[in-house]
């Protein structure tokens, strides 16, 4: 993804889960992707479908697993 597409990204995502922490980031060796960070947690990737040019979309890709819906009160 380029610079200005996780720029763009970064701001919508913020705006949406009202969440100034969340961060869209590089990935490492990696055009068509980017992780997405709550502070320094990591808790997915985003996606790019550009299959038809005239039709981008991103897919946010976030695993949730068995244990974190534990309940730790």
């Amino acid at each position: 993804m380029t610079p200005q597409e996780i720029t763009k990204l970064n701001t919508y995502l913020r705006k949406l889960f009202k969440l100034p922490s969340l961060e869209v980031r590089r990935r490492p060796q990696k055009e068509d992707s980017a992780e997405v960070y709550i502070g320094d947690e990591f808790i997915g990737v985003l996606f790019r479908d550009d299959e038809d040019p005239n039709d981008i979309s991103y897919n946010f890709q976030m695993a949730i697993l068995d244990y974190d819906l534990e309940d730790n009160g």
